[in-house]
Protein backbone atom coordinates (compact mmCIF):
# COMPACT_ATOMS: atom_id res chain seq x y z
CA UNK A 1 0.00 0.00 0.00
CA UNK A 2 1.30 3.57 -1.18
CA UNK A 3 1.73 6.45 1.18
CA UNK A 4 -1.14 8.25 -0.87
CA UNK A 5 -3.38 5.25 0.17
CA UNK A 6 -2.80 5.41 4.03
CA UNK A 7 -3.58 9.24 4.21
CA UNK A 8 -4.88 9.45 8.08
CA UNK A 9 -8.18 9.01 9.59
CA UNK A 10 -9.66 12.35 9.93
CA UNK A 11 -8.58 14.63 12.61
CA UNK A 12 -11.00 15.18 15.70
CA UNK A 13 -11.65 18.27 17.72
CA UNK A 14 -10.38 18.34 21.43
CA UNK A 15 -9.48 20.62 23.64
CA UNK A 16 -6.06 23.17 23.35
CA UNK A 17 -6.15 24.68 27.08
CA UNK A 18 -8.88 26.31 27.75
CA UNK A 19 -9.18 28.77 24.76
CA UNK A 20 -10.05 26.72 21.53
CA UNK A 21 -10.78 23.19 19.82
CA UNK A 22 -10.27 22.24 16.23
CA UNK A 23 -10.29 19.41 13.40
CA UNK A 24 -9.17 19.01 10.25
CA UNK A 25 -11.79 18.83 7.07
CA UNK A 26 -12.26 15.82 5.45
CA UNK A 27 -11.95 17.93 2.24
CA UNK A 28 -8.37 17.93 3.00
CA UNK A 29 -8.19 14.24 2.81
CA UNK A 30 -9.76 14.68 -0.69
CA UNK A 31 -7.01 17.29 -1.74
CA UNK A 32 -4.31 14.85 -0.39
CA UNK A 33 -5.15 12.30 -2.48
CA UNK A 34 -5.49 14.09 -5.48
CA UNK A 35 -2.31 15.58 -4.73
CA UNK A 36 -1.05 12.26 -5.23
CA UNK A 37 -1.70 12.07 -8.64
CA UNK A 38 0.46 15.60 -9.25
CA UNK A 39 4.10 15.03 -8.41
CA UNK A 40 5.76 18.06 -7.76
CA UNK A 41 8.88 18.58 -10.44
CA UNK A 42 11.83 21.20 -9.82
CA UNK A 43 13.38 23.05 -11.96
CA UNK A 44 15.69 20.15 -13.48
CA UNK A 45 13.33 17.74 -13.54
CA UNK A 46 13.71 16.28 -10.63
CA UNK A 47 11.23 14.57 -8.44
CA UNK A 48 13.14 12.25 -6.33
CA UNK A 49 15.92 12.96 -4.38
CA UNK A 50 19.28 11.67 -5.06
CA UNK A 51 22.88 10.80 -3.13
CA UNK A 52 23.70 14.20 -5.17
CA UNK A 53 20.24 15.67 -4.98
CA UNK A 54 18.18 17.43 -2.23
CA UNK A 55 14.53 18.80 -3.03
CA UNK A 56 13.71 21.65 -0.37
CA UNK A 57 9.19 22.18 -0.74
CA UNK A 58 7.86 25.63 0.52
CA UNK A 59 4.26 26.46 1.08
CA UNK A 60 2.17 28.89 -0.92
CA UNK A 61 3.21 31.34 2.29
CA UNK A 62 6.59 31.46 1.73
CA UNK A 63 6.66 30.46 -2.39
CA UNK A 64 5.70 34.05 -3.20
CA UNK A 65 7.95 36.13 -5.37
CA UNK A 66 9.36 38.55 -2.86
CA UNK A 67 10.64 35.61 -0.64
CA UNK A 68 13.00 34.35 -3.22
CA UNK A 69 16.04 35.73 -1.79
CA UNK A 70 15.62 33.97 1.60
CA UNK A 71 14.44 30.70 -0.13
CA UNK A 72 17.78 30.77 -1.84
CA UNK A 73 19.79 31.19 1.78
CA UNK A 74 18.01 28.28 3.12
CA UNK A 75 19.01 26.39 0.32
CA UNK A 76 22.85 27.94 0.12
CA UNK A 77 22.78 26.48 3.80
CA UNK A 78 21.85 23.34 2.83
CA UNK A 79 24.16 23.28 -0.02
CA UNK A 80 27.35 24.12 1.51
CA UNK A 81 26.41 21.54 4.48
CA UNK A 82 26.23 18.90 2.63
CA UNK A 83 28.42 19.69 -1.06
CA UNK A 84 25.15 18.25 -2.66
CA UNK A 85 22.55 20.30 -5.26
CA UNK A 86 19.35 21.66 -3.59
CA UNK A 87 16.12 22.23 -6.06
CA UNK A 88 13.37 24.91 -4.66
CA UNK A 89 10.17 23.30 -5.29
CA UNK A 90 7.49 26.18 -4.84
CA UNK A 91 3.73 25.36 -4.22
CA UNK A 92 0.33 26.91 -4.53
CA UNK A 93 -1.51 24.00 -2.49
CA UNK A 94 -0.51 23.26 0.88
CA UNK A 95 -1.41 19.44 0.35
CA UNK A 96 0.81 19.46 -2.43
CA UNK A 97 4.21 20.57 -0.43
CA UNK A 98 2.44 17.91 2.64
CA UNK A 99 2.43 15.40 -0.20
CA UNK A 100 5.97 15.92 -1.53
CA UNK A 101 7.75 15.44 2.35
CA UNK A 102 5.64 12.56 2.78
CA UNK A 103 6.00 10.70 -0.08
CA UNK A 104 9.70 11.29 -0.92
CA UNK A 105 9.95 13.62 -3.88
CA UNK A 106 11.38 16.16 -1.36
CA UNK A 107 13.56 15.74 0.89
CA UNK A 108 13.00 19.06 3.86
CA UNK A 109 9.90 21.16 3.77
CA UNK A 110 9.08 23.97 6.22
CA UNK A 111 5.67 23.41 7.09
CA UNK A 112 2.73 24.61 9.72
CA UNK A 113 1.98 22.15 12.71
CA UNK A 114 -0.67 20.42 11.29
CA UNK A 115 0.54 20.05 8.16
CA UNK A 116 3.50 18.85 9.58
CA UNK A 117 1.92 16.59 12.01
CA UNK A 118 -0.24 15.19 8.24
CA UNK A 119 3.17 14.21 6.85
CA UNK A 120 4.18 12.60 10.09
CA UNK A 121 1.51 10.45 9.95
CA UNK A 122 1.54 9.39 6.69
CA UNK A 123 5.15 8.49 6.96
CA UNK A 124 7.10 7.97 9.95
CA UNK A 125 10.50 9.04 8.80
CA UNK A 126 9.12 12.81 8.33
CA UNK A 127 10.63 14.25 11.09
CA UNK A 128 11.30 17.78 12.08
CA UNK A 129 14.75 19.16 12.65
CA UNK A 130 14.40 22.75 13.58
CA UNK A 131 11.94 25.46 14.84
CA UNK A 132 12.47 29.10 15.26
CA UNK A 133 12.90 30.27 19.05
CA UNK A 134 10.61 33.60 20.49
CA UNK A 135 12.02 36.54 21.53
CA UNK A 136 13.65 34.48 24.46
CA UNK A 137 15.46 32.72 22.31
CA UNK A 138 14.13 29.75 23.89
CA UNK A 139 11.01 27.29 22.83
CA UNK A 140 9.15 28.82 26.01
CA UNK A 141 7.41 31.28 23.58
CA UNK A 142 8.02 29.89 20.43
CA UNK A 143 4.38 30.93 19.15
CA UNK A 144 2.21 32.55 16.56
CA UNK A 145 -0.59 33.75 16.34
CA UNK A 146 -3.80 33.08 14.07
CA UNK A 147 -6.69 35.32 13.91
CA UNK A 148 -10.41 36.01 12.61
CA UNK A 149 -10.20 39.38 11.00
CA UNK A 150 -13.05 41.66 9.92
CA UNK A 151 -12.62 44.56 8.18
CA UNK A 152 -12.10 47.95 10.31
CA UNK A 153 -15.04 50.02 9.41
CA UNK A 154 -17.40 47.01 10.53
CA UNK A 155 -15.89 45.92 13.17
CA UNK A 156 -18.45 47.36 15.42
CA UNK A 157 -20.96 45.08 14.15
CA UNK A 158 -18.85 41.55 15.94
CA UNK A 159 -18.89 43.31 19.43
CA UNK A 160 -21.10 41.42 22.24
CA UNK A 161 -21.54 44.43 25.19
CA UNK A 162 -18.46 45.82 24.38
CA UNK A 163 -16.35 42.70 23.60
CA UNK A 164 -15.33 41.21 20.08
CA UNK A 165 -17.42 37.73 19.89
CA UNK A 166 -17.51 35.08 17.22
CA UNK A 167 -21.87 34.81 17.58
CA UNK A 168 -22.28 37.33 14.60
CA UNK A 169 -19.97 35.70 11.93
CA UNK A 170 -22.86 32.93 11.61
CA UNK A 171 -23.59 33.51 7.51
CA UNK A 172 -21.31 35.82 6.92
CA UNK A 173 -18.66 35.34 4.02
CA UNK A 174 -15.11 33.29 5.60
CA UNK A 175 -12.44 33.09 3.65
CA UNK A 176 -9.58 30.71 5.04
CA UNK A 177 -5.67 29.72 3.44
CA UNK A 178 -6.07 25.79 2.72
CA UNK A 179 -8.04 23.34 4.96
CA UNK A 180 -4.84 21.97 5.85
CA UNK A 181 -3.45 25.14 6.98
CA UNK A 182 -2.84 24.81 10.93
CA UNK A 183 -3.35 29.17 11.38
CA UNK A 184 -5.53 29.43 8.07
CA UNK A 185 -7.82 26.90 9.38
CA UNK A 186 -7.54 24.29 11.54
CA UNK A 187 -7.23 26.31 14.59
CA UNK A 188 -9.59 29.12 13.66
CA UNK A 189 -12.12 26.39 11.93
CA UNK A 190 -12.14 24.64 15.84
CA UNK A 191 -12.84 27.55 17.39
CA UNK A 192 -16.06 28.53 16.14
CA UNK A 193 -16.74 24.75 16.28
CA UNK A 194 -16.51 24.81 19.54
CA UNK A 195 -18.33 28.05 19.87
CA UNK A 196 -21.69 26.92 18.28
CA UNK A 197 -20.90 23.56 19.61
CA UNK A 198 -21.14 21.74 16.03
CA UNK A 199 -20.03 18.13 15.70
CA UNK A 200 -17.53 18.79 13.21
CA UNK A 201 -16.12 21.37 11.22
CA UNK A 202 -16.98 19.96 7.64
CA UNK A 203 -20.36 22.34 7.74
CA UNK A 204 -17.49 25.19 8.36
CA UNK A 205 -15.63 24.63 5.24
CA UNK A 206 -18.22 24.42 2.12
CA UNK A 207 -20.57 27.36 1.24
CA UNK A 208 -23.97 27.47 1.70
CA UNK A 209 -23.74 25.43 5.13
CA UNK A 210 -22.71 27.17 8.18
CA UNK A 211 -21.77 30.19 5.81
CA UNK A 212 -23.08 31.66 3.27
CA UNK A 213 -19.80 31.67 0.98
CA UNK A 214 -16.10 29.70 1.91
CA UNK A 215 -13.37 30.89 0.43
CA UNK A 216 -9.57 29.87 -0.08
CA UNK A 217 -6.92 31.86 -0.35
CA UNK A 218 -4.14 29.39 -1.04
CA UNK A 219 -1.95 31.57 1.17
CA UNK A 220 -2.13 33.81 4.57
CA UNK A 221 -1.76 36.78 2.38
CA UNK A 222 -4.42 35.90 -0.23
CA UNK A 223 -7.18 35.25 2.49
CA UNK A 224 -6.37 38.45 3.61
CA UNK A 225 -6.82 39.89 0.23
CA UNK A 226 -9.93 38.15 0.03
CA UNK A 227 -11.24 39.84 2.95
CA UNK A 228 -9.67 43.53 1.81
CA UNK A 229 -11.18 43.55 -1.37
CA UNK A 230 -14.35 42.95 -0.07
CA UNK A 231 -15.23 39.39 -1.05
CA UNK A 232 -14.69 38.08 1.99
CA UNK A 233 -16.78 39.41 6.06
CA UNK A 234 -14.52 37.78 7.62
CA UNK A 235 -11.01 36.21 6.76
CA UNK A 236 -8.73 33.48 9.28
CA UNK A 237 -4.73 34.21 8.55
CA UNK A 238 -1.52 34.30 10.73
CA UNK A 239 0.53 37.39 11.74
CA UNK A 240 4.24 35.77 10.82
CA UNK A 241 3.24 35.15 6.85
CA UNK A 242 2.29 38.99 6.62
CA UNK A 243 4.49 41.09 8.97
CA UNK A 244 6.57 41.81 5.66
CA UNK A 245 3.06 43.37 3.94
CA UNK A 246 2.06 45.52 7.37
CA UNK A 247 1.78 45.82 10.86
CA UNK A 248 -0.08 44.23 13.61
CA UNK A 249 -0.91 46.23 17.10
CA UNK A 250 -2.57 44.60 20.11
CA UNK A 251 -1.32 41.30 18.15
CA UNK A 252 -2.16 38.83 21.21
CA UNK A 253 -5.49 39.25 21.78
CA UNK A 254 -9.31 39.78 20.23
CA UNK A 255 -8.84 43.46 18.86
CA UNK A 256 -5.61 43.82 17.18
CA UNK A 257 -5.26 45.32 14.35
CA UNK A 258 -3.41 44.86 11.07
CA UNK A 259 -2.78 47.77 8.46
CA UNK A 260 -1.26 47.00 5.29
CA UNK A 261 1.72 49.10 4.47
CA UNK A 262 1.39 52.20 2.11
CA UNK A 263 4.01 50.41 -0.31
CA UNK A 264 2.86 47.01 0.09
CA UNK A 265 4.12 44.75 -2.76
CA UNK A 266 1.73 42.23 -4.79
CA UNK A 267 -0.68 40.46 -3.41
CA UNK A 268 -1.49 43.73 -1.37
CA UNK A 269 -0.38 46.42 -4.02
CA UNK A 270 -4.52 47.21 -4.41
CA UNK A 271 -5.37 47.55 -1.31
CA UNK A 272 -2.75 49.40 0.79
CA UNK A 273 -3.57 51.07 3.90
CA UNK A 274 -6.57 48.88 4.68
CA UNK A 275 -7.42 47.58 8.39
CA UNK A 276 -8.88 44.58 9.57
CA UNK A 277 -9.42 44.00 13.35
CA UNK A 278 -9.48 40.51 15.11
CA UNK A 279 -12.85 39.38 16.59
CA UNK A 280 -10.93 36.22 17.86
CA UNK A 281 -6.79 35.66 18.31
CA UNK A 282 -4.86 32.22 19.29
CA UNK A 283 -1.40 30.92 19.34
CA UNK A 284 0.39 28.35 17.33
CA UNK A 285 3.30 26.66 17.89
CA UNK A 286 5.96 27.52 15.37
CA UNK A 287 6.13 25.61 12.58
CA UNK A 288 9.25 23.02 11.77
CA UNK A 289 11.27 22.69 9.09
CA UNK A 290 10.92 18.86 8.49
CA UNK A 291 12.88 16.10 6.86
CA UNK A 292 12.20 12.78 5.39
CA UNK A 293 15.19 10.72 6.71
CA UNK A 294 14.82 7.84 4.26
CA UNK A 295 16.25 10.38 1.55
CA UNK A 296 19.09 12.20 3.39
CA UNK A 297 21.58 10.48 5.55
CA UNK A 298 22.07 11.33 9.14
CA UNK A 299 25.24 13.08 9.01
CA UNK A 300 24.03 15.05 6.39
CA UNK A 301 21.38 16.19 8.74
CA UNK A 302 23.32 16.73 11.53
CA UNK A 303 25.22 19.20 9.08
CA UNK A 304 22.55 20.85 8.17
CA UNK A 305 21.24 21.19 11.89
CA UNK A 306 24.44 22.36 12.70
CA UNK A 307 24.52 25.18 10.17
CA UNK A 308 20.67 26.69 10.65
CA UNK A 309 21.57 26.86 14.53
CA UNK A 310 24.96 28.58 14.27
CA UNK A 311 25.17 32.52 15.50
CA UNK A 312 25.41 33.76 11.79
CA UNK A 313 22.35 32.05 10.54
CA UNK A 314 20.76 33.85 13.47
CA UNK A 315 22.29 37.29 12.19
CA UNK A 316 21.02 36.61 8.54
CA UNK A 317 18.54 39.39 7.91
CA UNK A 318 17.41 37.00 4.99
CA UNK A 319 16.88 34.35 7.76
CA UNK A 320 15.18 36.40 10.51
CA UNK A 321 14.74 40.12 10.29
CA UNK A 322 11.91 42.33 12.07
CA UNK A 323 8.93 43.36 10.89
CA UNK A 324 10.21 46.72 10.06
CA UNK A 325 12.84 45.88 8.20
CA UNK A 326 12.92 46.26 4.30
CA UNK A 327 14.50 42.40 3.57
CA UNK A 328 11.63 39.86 3.04
CA UNK A 329 13.22 37.26 5.45
CA UNK A 330 12.31 33.56 5.85
CA UNK A 331 10.62 34.05 9.31
CA UNK A 332 10.20 36.85 11.73
CA UNK A 333 12.98 38.55 13.96
CA UNK A 334 12.20 39.62 17.18
CA UNK A 335 14.62 40.23 20.13
CA UNK A 336 16.93 36.41 20.40
CA UNK A 337 15.08 34.90 17.33
CA UNK A 338 16.74 31.60 16.43
CA UNK A 339 16.78 28.40 15.07
CA UNK A 340 16.69 24.87 17.65
CA UNK A 341 17.31 21.62 17.30
CA UNK A 342 14.17 20.24 18.33
CA UNK A 343 12.03 16.14 17.95
CA UNK A 344 8.47 15.35 17.39
CA UNK A 345 8.27 15.22 21.18
CA UNK A 346 8.13 18.76 21.15
CA UNK A 347 4.93 18.76 19.06
CA UNK A 348 3.52 16.30 21.35
CA UNK A 349 0.62 19.11 22.14
CA UNK A 350 -0.59 19.66 18.66
CA UNK A 351 -0.59 15.61 18.44
CA UNK A 352 -2.53 15.35 21.43
CA UNK A 353 -5.10 18.17 19.94
CA UNK A 354 -5.17 15.93 16.54
CA UNK A 355 -5.73 13.03 18.30
CA UNK A 356 -2.97 11.71 15.99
Amino acid sequence: MTVCQKIGKLVQSVKFGKKLAFAASAAGIALALAACSNPVTGANGTTNGSDKTISVVFLPSDSAKEADAARQALTKEIRQATGKKVVVQTTTDYNVAIQAIASGKSQIALLGPVGYIQAHQQNKNVVPMVTYSGKSGTLKDAFYHSYLMVSKDKAAGYQDSGTYSLKNIKGQRISYVSNTSTSGFAIPAGAIQKEFKLKSTDALAQSGQFFQKVLYGGSHQGSAVNLFKGDADVAAFDDMDLLSYGKFTNDSAAGATFTVNTDAPAPFDAVRGKESVAVAAYQVQNEPLAVNKSGISASDIKKITTALTSSRVANDPLFFAPAEAKTHSLLPKDGDTKFIKISDDWYKPTHDILGE
